[in-house]
């Protein structure tokens, strides 16, 4: 029984964000919540979250999170599907470009005494990137590897 209101109340918190009701999402978490995100150094307070959570929610609309599969087992709850939003907002220094993304996302969120106390968040960032039309150029390290393939190429060819 415990876990299927576990269940339920990570959806909650999904379902309100997608709904854009900020407070009612931020309720669910405990005031000891931290949140393991991918790509960020150190985990984040709730504080932190909200900040990284508001700057998302700020930059793309219409967010739609769709699970394809929620496995519970004891107090985590896993959710795995897509994330789609269209882009409207600033988003790290990026202004709008109005397109839509979708992206592969997976969570983990604990559940202690009916409220969300640690999330895992992985999401496709690279994915996110390339949509929005932002170009990666290698760093400096990685020239000499690349140039030695292009010439090797170049003489394969002749």
């Amino acid at each position: 029984m415990l876990t299927e209101q576990n269940k339920a109340l990570v959806l909650q918190f999904y379902k309100a964000f997608d709904d854009r009701k900020m407070d009612r999402a931020l309720e669910l978490l405990a005031p000891n919540f931290i949140a393991h995100m991918a790509g960020m150094p150190e985990p984040l307070d709730a504080e932190g979250f909200k900040q990284f959570g508001m700057a998302f929610y700020l930059a793309f609309s219409q967010g739609q999170h769709v699970f394809d599969e929620v496995v519970v087992a004891d107090d985590k709850v896993v959710t795995c599907g897509r994330f789609t939003a269209r882009h409207l907002g600033e988003f790290q220094g990026l202004p709008p470009t109005g397109k839509q993304i979708s992206l592969p996302i997976m969570h983990i969120d604990r559940v202690e005494d009916g409220k969300i106390v640690e999330h895992w968040g992985q999401g496709d960032a690279l994915g996110l990137m390339q949509q929005l039309g932002i170009v990666f150029l290698p760093g400096p390290k990685l020239f000499p590897h690349i140039l030695r393939g292009v010439v090797a190429k170049l003489f394969r060819k002749a």
